[in-house]
């Protein structure tokens, strides 16, 4: 995509800005800034940014890079939404080499099924085989030890 580029090094993004997005979205709210890089660094993460090194999008897989993984933590940030850098993220991230050949992989989403069920994904074909353990709010509750 012209003007933008992705990249999966860490290095090379701009934790403050990934971290000032998550801890005001509806699925991480007040993440603390030490749990998201633990999360990041131990995830394949994905940045989308400006040619002059601006993030503006990310992502990261949870995964075993054999059999499972779970997509994460998309955004775009506002003032570069309505460009297609949502889909072309996700493109690169189904095609990176890493995540072929997986047996499944999960996602979570309030608003952004269109998008998603462009790439493949569907309702899940079995619900009542997953289970979870759900803390909504555990950045809230749990501030000793940000």
């Amino acid at each position: 995509m012209q003007g933008y580029r992705v990249t999966t090094r860490v290095d090379e993004m701009d934790l403050q800005v990934i971290h000032k997005f998550l801890a005001n979205s509806y699925w991480a709210k007040d993440i603390p800034f030490s749990t998201l890089k633990r999360a990041i660094e131990h995830s394949l993460s994905f940045g989308v940014l400006t040619d002059q090194g601006e993030q503006v999008a990310f992502a990261r897989v949870v995964t075993d890079r054999a059999t499972y993984a779970y997509l994460a933590d998309v955004f775009v940030i506002e003032s570069h939404r309505a460009k297609g850098i949502s889909k072309w993220l996700v493109q690169n991230i189904m095609a990176h080499p890493d995540l072929q050949g997986l047996r499944r992989i999960t996602l979570a989403t309030r608003d952004a099924h269109g998008l998603y069920s462009k790439m493949g994904f569907k309702p899940l074909a079995h619900p009542e085989m997953f289970m979870e353990v759900w803390k909504p709010d555990v950045y809230q509750r749990n501030r000793s030890w940000r």
